[in-house]
């Protein structure tokens, strides 16, 4: 029950990563609409069958290699380890709903701007630039975050052309947010811990 004059309840954080991947979904639209092709999905032309069909288990199998990756470097080298500790501390406690939310709107969300409309636009290298200029976190120490970003936007480029559509690259976002989010919020890593660095 609400009463007159009480401030509105704040909203959730579910609430708020919706919202935001929502509008980056309505930009992704409004930019590929003012070029002339609103498919986001499809990068221009008619994929072929085994396209479609293929490219979200093939992408599946990207954000899985990605994820072992993250997993070494977290066991082999300390910048991982701090990084690791970093977006534990920066993200706080997650849900296992809330990372499920996390991990698919980011996905769909940045898919559909970075591949979908810019992709086809201003090609996979400058895509990939400014995917990393997203992925700039608060101090140095996030630097191996926005590079490794800009390897993941090439390759998430790469994925999508190979493919005609985006469900390589938003299967492959998915796994890897989703993976690396339950491993960053479940410890803060350590020197003898083996979790992945980032998502």
């Amino acid at each position: 029950m609400s009463y007159e004059g009480s401030p509105p309840p704040p909203l959730s954080r579910a609430t708020l990563v919706i919202g935001l991947y929502a509008a980056m979904g309505i930009v992704a639209f409004l930019i590929a609409a003012g070029r002339g092709d609103p498919d986001l999905y499809r990068l221009g032309g008619q994929p072929e069958a085994w396209q479609l069909g293929a490219g979200p288990a093939i992408g599946a199998l990207v954000g899985l290699s990605v994820v072992a990756l993250t997993r070494v470097a977290t066991r082999q080298w300390q910048w991982a380890r701090d990084l690791h500790s970093s977006f534990h501390d920066l993200l706080g406690p997650l849900t296992g709903r809330e990372i499920v939310i996390l991990a698919l709107a980011s996905s769909v969300g940045e898919e559909l701007l970075f591949r979908g409309a810019l992709l086809p636009w201003v090609g996979v290298w400058a895509q990939g630039i400014v995917f990393a200029l997203l992925h700039i976190g608060p101090g140095r120490r996030f630097l191996p975050w926005t590079i490794s970003a800009f390897v993941l936007g090439l390759a998430f480029g790469l994925l999508a052309r190979w493919t005609g559509n985006l469900g390589g690259p938003i299967a492959a976002h998915f796994v890897i947010n989703f993976l690396n989010l339950k491993f960053i919020v479940s410890s803060r890593g350590g020197a003898g811990t083996a979790r992945p660095a980032t998502a």
